[in-house]
């Protein structure tokens, strides 16, 4: 049994993604903001009062994972069948831009969101730097052709930062280049997306009903 606490306009929308991708059986935990996320049950699986989050019952025993980028490395390698982490001895480039996306990804276009502007000497202390220098990075991560972020194979690393690019995109936090856009496409083409990104819709609107 995996459960999936989760809100139609949070960053669950990733683990979906994720859960689609791998494609095990879950429960979904709608959770609206306010007081269900601070509620003592939901704060003792996540004691940030925040979505998302699983909950899985397995021959391992009970396990929780929060944190958007560790949710999907878990279920990558707690459902090997479904092929999204290459073998460990392989995964150096597989970690490198997962983590890369949930850090200096995140954390630069959240503080451009916020409109926080780090002066030459922040920059030195902060761990992304600058905006320009995470662009350029990720400029040169994302795949162009056929390949995927981490080689030749889809993986958990496109979900998530995948993921953020849509996101960057969507709010303008992303120049709209063409291999960005490009990578966006060929990512929000795939079924487990679309279904994912349907799923979340009809939950939004059963949330709002």
């Amino acid at each position: 049994m995996l459960e999936f606490y989760t809100n139609p306009q949070s960053r669950g929308t990733t683990v979906r993604w994720m859960l689609e991708e791998v494609g095990c059986p879950y429960e979904v935990v709608p959770l609206a903001y306010g007081p269900a996320m601070k509620a003592a049950d939901y704060l003792a699986i996540n004691p940030m009062g925040k979505v998302p989050a699983i909950v899985h019952e397995g021959p391992a025993g009970r396990q929780v994972v929060t944190e958007c980028a560790a949710i999907c490395a878990w279920l990558a390698d707690a459902f090997p069948g479904a092929g999204l982490a290459p073998p460990p001895a392989e995964r150096g480039s597989y970690y490198r831009w997962l983590f890369f996306a949930a850090g200096p990804v995140e954390a630069t276009m959240m503080n451009g969101h916020l409109g926080v502007r780090l002066s030459p000497e922040q920059q030195a202390m902060a761990g992304y730097g600058s905006r320009e220098a995470v662009v350029a990075a990720l400029r040169e991560a994302v795949p162009r052709g056929d390949g995927w972020i981490a080689g030749a194979a889809f993986s958990a690393a496109d979900v998530y930062a995948g993921g953020m690019v849509d996101w960057g995109l969507a709010f303008g936090m992303l120049p709209e280049e063409p291999d960005f856009l490009a990578y966006r496409d060929r990512l929000t083409s795939r079924p487990a997306f679309q279904r994912a990104h349907a799923l979340d819709l009809e939950l939004q609107a059963a949330m709002e009903g």
